[in-house]
């Protein structure tokens, strides 16, 4: 944060202040328990995910000096996040679910999804995760 103050960039001194907020607000949500680094990891792309949410409506309505800042702030905080998984590894790692757990139609998509959404937390989009486990089910 100091570093972003100091170099004078809004962008990332706005994300990081959010990202701050944030793990304050969720320490002191009354629960007595620390934060453990698979929640902060979801924290991350609860606000990554709200950004480029943002952005899509902002570009959908024409604002696009709205959009741009709220993209440039998911940049900043995907740094923070491990290093996601390509489709095609999501795809490799869904298939293997699959042939485990013997499972065949869309009725099945509810276990596939637990499990996937396990295996995967904070390496894979859910969005993308759900995509996939959707085309190879039907």
């Amino acid at each position: 944060m100091k570093e972003a103050m100091k170099s004078k960039d809004t962008i990332a001194l706005e994300s990081l202040r959010a990202l701050k907020s944030a793990f304050l607000l969720a320490n002191t949500s009354g629960s007595g328990v620390e934060l453990s680094e698979s929640d902060e990891i979801k924290i991350v792309q609860k606000l990554v995910k709200q950004r480029k949410d943002s952005a899509a409506i902002f570009a959908e309505q024409g604002r696009n000096d709205l959009a741009e800042p709220e993209l440039s702030q998911a940049e900043v905080l995907e740094r923070f996040l491990p290093v996601q998984m390509s489709e095609e590894e999501v795809k490799a790692a869904i298939e293997a679910i699959i042939a485990d757990t013997g499972d065949s139609g869309m009725k099945d998509m509810g276990r596939v999804m637990g499990v996937a959404s396990k295996q995967m937390a904070g390496k894979a989009d859910g969005k993308t995760i759900s995509g996939i486990v959707k085309s190879l089910l039907s």
